[in-house]
């Protein structure tokens, strides 16, 4: 029998206040002035003007990762028309989560308290979210559960405090090797979001049908690209965190600092594009009929290179279609897509019939996925 899965219910959390662009440095700290000059051409870069911060100014923890995902369940149930004890499957994400051991999923559970049920961890960079929405969708659709729900949160703010950085003269790095850490620090923010899926739609209010979802991993032809705990020497070859003789000391040689490479970034983008035709053709896709598009970029100047591939693909998405959260969020990461799914739903008058698709490009050692989902 084919069962249908449902979207009936989001959540978000997001910490404490909207952090305006000026006061940044209060939360993640200054470096040196090289370092905040490279930080204001970031944010004239990625456009975005205000994000969420898990900290306070003086660094002290608001939250944990797991303790966001748990909030943003807790808001998904109190919008549903279900209790809480008939969850029964949990799929968390995360970019890094609090511990090395155990898994992420197993956190988020012992902080919800609800009883014994199945879990899964899904531990990636920004897709990691579509990897624990596929396996609820997937676990529903083989009739395992009728109920679970999807979470992802991301605590990056932490990473960017001045003490990961202590110990590295970086005075005498170029631009473009100082760009790989910085963009990240004057990106990324702090959130969590949670989808409830059931194998029947609401009775008194819309529910998102999930038509497909699509992901696939290209790590085949390409190094990491937005990565931790590892670094390269000078030929280019990379020594993880684990293979130091100490933490401290592979903190010292930059192994445990967040990166991007902004040359594999770009090679990335045609690969996404040529998927995205595939997909198109494979799944019968029309992106004229598509009415929300929930596409996420961490930069509003890579949403001008986005836009101008898919414009030469013929096959773009119409731009006054595009929805997204990144200027007013910030990238949360793994969080991102379900945080504006769930904004969309808040901000926007559905209509049963709409079609709204998501395109999550991961950079991390480029991965992609898409998903459509239509209004019920």
């Amino acid at each position: 029998m084919d069962r249908s899965v449902y979207i009936t219910s989001t959540g978000a959390f997001l910490p404490g206040k909207p952090v305006p662009n000026e006061e940044m440095e209060q939360y993640i700290g200054e470096l040196n002035d090289r370092r905040s000059r490279l930080g204001r051409f970031v944010l004239r870069q990625n456009g975005i003007k205000t994000r969420h911060y898990a900290l306070t100014p003086d660094g002290v923890h608001l939250h944990s990762s797991a303790d966001m995902a748990a909030r943003a369940i807790r808001d998904a149930l109190s919008r549903s028309e279900i209790a809480a004890e008939r969850l029964s499957f949990l799929a968390a994400a995360t970019t890094q989560g609090d511990l090395l051991v155990p898994g992420f999923a197993s956190a988020v559970h012992g902080e919800l308290g609800l009883r014994p049920m199945e879990i899964a961890s899904f531990q990636s960079v920004c897709a990691s979210s579509m990897m624990a929405f596929k396996s609820v969708y997937l676990q529903l659709k083989a009739g395992e559960h009728d109920c679970g729900v999807a979470c992802a949160a991301e605590f990056s703010s932490r990473f960017f405090r001045p003490g990961f950085y202590a110990g590295r003269e970086q005075e005498g790095e170029d631009s473009s090797a100082l760009m790989e850490t910085e963009f990240l620090r004057w990106t990324l923010s702090d959130g969590a979001g949670a989808w409830l899926l059931e194998t029947r739609p609401n009775e008194g209010r819309r529910s998102l049908r999930v038509e497909w979802i699509d992901l696939c991993s290209y790590a085949d032809r390409f190094d990491p690209c937005m990565y931790a705990g590892t670094s390269r020497n000078r030929a280019g070859e990379r020594k993880p965190w684990s293979h130091y003789d100490s933490p401290a000391l592979a903190a010292q040689q930059g192994a445990v600092v967040l990166k991007q490479d902004f040359d594999l970034l770009y090679r990335m983008f045609p690969v996404w594009a040529k998927h995205y035709l595939e997909l198109v053709d494979r799944r019968r896709l029309r992106p004229g009929a598509i009415d929300h598009f929930l596409a996420h970029y961490s930069s509003h100047s890579l949403r001008g290179e986005m836009v101008k591939l898919l414009a030469k693909t013929g096959a773009m998405v119409p731009e006054a279609r595009w929805f997204t959260n990144l200027y007013s969020q910030g990238n949360t990461g793994a969080a991102s897509i379900l945080l504006m799914l769930h904004q969309l739903i808040e901000e926007r008058d559905l209509q049963p019939g709409q079609q709204v698709l998501g395109f999550i490009p991961e950079s991390g050692r480029c991965v992609i996925a898409f998903m459509l989902l239509t209004v019920v």
